[in-house]
């Protein structure tokens, strides 16, 4: 995606019907039809076709024809449905990343303790999210807006949070052990530092998601 059109899918989504579909797209797991989106959000079918084709447009979601798996084939036109596109959003950061977090860390690491960085790192991250946790009020909206600050795009499922960005996309999936790690150990130490006693973060790695997701079990602290 070059610069003009990375202009041009930030200007999209700054309507607020539109960003809402995007949204709606992005966290459904499925490909969406029109129908389905209006109804989610309470617009009229047209404007959504509308909006969710302009999406297209930008390059931010694809589309196609395909027909439900509860519909015997030859039964009436196959609906228009979307997806997001491929990528990994970085140049857009919608959701946001962090990469100069998680630099920071990692130079702090290895300046710190040159023959064991990891460790340090690791350490170092956790740390990082005490202090910013030590700095929130206790509260479940109070976690879930500083996450959501933060890139990771939380949404509370029940008695979990789950994380559907990682901020340190492109470096994850270059070194996905150690940034899976210290992505563990900073959201550990958040939580710690809120005072909340009825979270804990575990490593929960899932294609398109956060590796890390938040839930009311006991589990494995970094």
């Amino acid at each position: 995606m070059n610069t003009g059109d990375r202009w041009s899918a930030m200007a999209a989504l700054v309507d607020v019907s539109r960003r809402a579909l995007y949204d709606h797209v992005r966290r459904a797991g499925h490909p969406v039809t029109r129908e389905e989106a209006a109804e989610a959000l309470g617009i009229s079918r047209n404007l959504t076709a509308f909006h969710l084709d302009k999406l297209v447009e930008t390059g931010l979601l694809r589309a196609r024809y395909e027909t439900p798996p509860d519909r015997p084939r030859g039964r009436g036109r196959a609906p228009k449905v979307y997806e997001p596109a491929d990528g990994d959003g970085v140049a857009l950061t919608v959701p946001e990343r962090r990469y100069e977090l998680i630099a920071e860390i990692l130079a702090d690491a290895v300046s710190d303790e040159p023959g064991n960085a990891g460790q340090a790192a690791r350490r170092n991250a956790r740390q990082r999210g005490y202090e910013l946790g030590t700095r929130l009020g206790d509260g479940p909206d109070d976690l879930v807006t500083v996450l959501c600050g933060l890139g990771f795009d939380p949404e509370p499922l029940g008695n979990r949070v789950v994380l559907r960005n990682c901020p340190f996309h492109a470096l994850a999936t270059r070194q996905t052990a150690l940034v899976c790690g210290l992505n563990h150990a900073f959201v550990a130490g958040l939580i710690e530092g809120t005072g909340r006693t009825d979270l804990t973060a575990r490593l929960e790695p899932r294609p398109g998601h956060c590796c890390v997701e938040l839930d009311d079990q006991p589990g494995a602290q970094p």
